[in-house]
């Protein structure tokens, strides 16, 4: 009969489920809640407001943080009587029932829930062997693409025509076995609208720049000599090709506070899957079917385009 687990293996097996520590949290802050403010919200006195030398505290950091100096006496009860008018508009409006069914008090506590989850991810720290066992698995995705290092002349096809690859042909007995980068190689050439150098161009940089025949050709060639002629999408090339450095994964110490990040952000979006999962499993949702013809006639109202955000993810 297998032995029954020691009760510090279940509770460390409980601890590590992302679902338990997000309750966890909650449930710390609002035990935090509950101490700070220990009055039912029945008791409390709605007509009362009371700051403290904290928020007064915190009225002067968020006006130095403004690139002010520190507050005049006038000043700080200015600053004071705006959070009493805030706090006394806020009140008022929550009486009268205007934070229901606001669309952006809506998103805004969503995205404290949305905070909450990546708290509970922050608290997850990772080992070194974590880590590494991590990368292990996804070490593709922080693989290093091939780069070159090149200087090119160039023989415009809007000034030569038809003529222009003959042109850098002609040239390469006259620059071979001279220095890549003299004065006298360059005046050969016609002038790049661009650069003449390219330190550690990759394909999809050079693809953009010159167009994708160029690129893969040039990540083809031998370094050390000048080679061509090489088309582009503005006329021929002839190419000098300094260092190649060729695409790999690099070792896990290499890119180690880049793997941290890339952990946390997964387990960031596991823990909020998790907690959106059984959130949503004490609800009963329905959703009707829309067809084309109910999005037929739709009108934006003027001026609201730009403070409008949709996601559909």
């Amino acid at each position: 009969m297998p032995a029954e687990p020691a009760p510090a293996t279940i509770w460390r097996r409980f601890a590590g489920e992302p679902l338990l520590q997000f309750v966890a949290v909650g449930a710390v802050l609002f035990g935090a809640y509950s101490f700070v403010m220990p009055k039912t919200e029945e008791s409390v006195d709605t007509h009362r407001i009371d700051l403290t030398r904290d928020d007064v505290r915190q009225l002067a950091v968020t006006w130095l943080a403004q690139g002010r100096p520190l507050p005049t006496p006038k000043q700080l009860g200015s600053l004071m009587e705006q959070k009493v008018t805030e706090e006394i508009l806020f009140r008022e409006a929550v009486s009268l029932g205007l934070d229901r069914d606001d669309e952006i008090i809506k998103r805004r506590l969503a995205q404290k829930m949305d905070f909450l989850a990546a708290d509970v991810a922050a608290l997850d720290e990772p080992s070194n062997a974590t880590l590494a066992e991590w990368y292990a698995k996804h070490s593709e995705r922080f693989a290093l693409v091939p780069h070159l290092s090149f200087r090119h002349l160039y023989f415009s096809l809007d000034k030569r025509g038809d003529a222009s690859r003959e042109a850098a042909a002609s040239a390469i007995p006259l620059v071979s076995g001279k220095p890549a980068d003299s004065p006298e190689v360059a005046s050969i050439a016609d002038p790049f609208m661009f650069r003449n150098y390219y330190g550690d161009a990759t394909l999809e940089q050079m693809a953009k720049e010159f167009g994708p025949e160029f690129a893969k050709t040039i990540f083809d060639l031998t370094p050390g000599s000048w080679q061509g002629p090489v088309p582009s999408g503005y006329g021929w090339h002839l190419v000098w090709i300094d260092s190649v450095e060729p695409g790999r994964v690099p070792a896990f110490e290499e890119v180690a506070p880049a793997v941290k990040a890339a952990w946390v952000d997964e387990r960031y979006a596991e823990v909020k899957q998790n907690a959106l999962r059984e959130m949503r499993s004490r609800y009963i949702v329905t959703l009707p079917t829309v067809g084309p013809e109910d999005l037929q006639n739709l009108q934006v109202p003027a001026g609201t385009g730009a403070s409008i955000e949709v996601s559909a993810q």
